[in-house]
């Protein structure tokens, strides 16, 4: 029996003000368990819409999402795939400002049932899994640019999640800092078999995809093999 994709998107629209601003049409995308996928395109095309769309943050208003074959409509539904098994990196790092780092990390476990030490276990394996645990009673301020996206990244695999979103994760990093968040998020991806979706810019960070699709105004271009990294089996 075929295993179904992890996450798919069918003949998916997001428009806003009555449908006067289309930011996605008619998308249908699918990717399978422990594939990476690159997201092209530019400025405006529907990037940061679909990200958003995969992660419940908006619902679409028209096409159905689905989540390993069931479709995904009720919100409390999509807050506990966010909570268990969908992490997500954004560009700015959202990190609360008068939290520590490890505080920052351990947001998404509350709610889950889980003591205090085991989630200061989970927390201290994050930091390590991202190589901070100098700096986890640190604040954001007190932190460079690339330690916050670290960070976030943290945050996002707290959970061991199926699913990493990544909208833009170096967009505000200096070259240095670029590489090596992406050299830890394909890390995380390669080590792990997590699923990898994000949004780039940089043709040498999508090449290392599997895939790479691109989008022009709100819709799926040509699809692109990527060079660097292997095929799911």
């Amino acid at each position: 029996m075929a295993v179904p994709p992890l996450i798919a998107l069918e003949n998916v629209d997001q428009t806003f003000d009555d449908g006067r601003i289309v930011a996605l049409r008619q998308v249908s995308l699918a990717v399978a368990p422990g594939e990476s996928v690159a997201v092209t395109g530019p400025s405006g095309s529907g990037k940061s819409s679909l990200v958003l769309l995969m992660c419940g943050i908006r619902t679409p208003s028209g096409g159905t999402v689905r989540w390993n074959g069931d479709p995904m409509r009720a919100p409390s539904a999509w807050t506990r795939l966010r909570r268990t098994e969908i992490g997500i990196v954004f560009q700015d790092f959202n990190l609360f400002p008068t939290l520590s780092a490890a505080e920052n990390i351990e947001m998404p476990l509350f709610g889950s049932g889980l003591s205090s030490s085991e989630r200061r276990q989970r927390i201290d394996a994050a930091l390590a899994a991202v190589d901070l645990q100098s700096r986890a009673d640190h604040l954001p301020h007190q932190l460079s640019g690339g330690e916050r996206q670290r960070v976030a990244i943290a945050r996002s695999i707290i959970n061991n999640p199926s699913l990493i979103l990544a909208d833009e994760p170096v967009g505000n990093l200096d070259s240095d800092n670029a590489a090596a968040i992406m050299e830890l998020l394909f890390g995380l991806h390669e080590r792990r078999g997590t699923t990898l979706v994000f949004v780039t810019h940089d043709p040498q960070h999508a090449a290392r995809c599997a895939r790479r699709i691109e989008i022009k105004d709100g819709r799926i271009a040509v699809p692109v093999a990527g060079t660097a990294a292997k095929e799911p089996t």
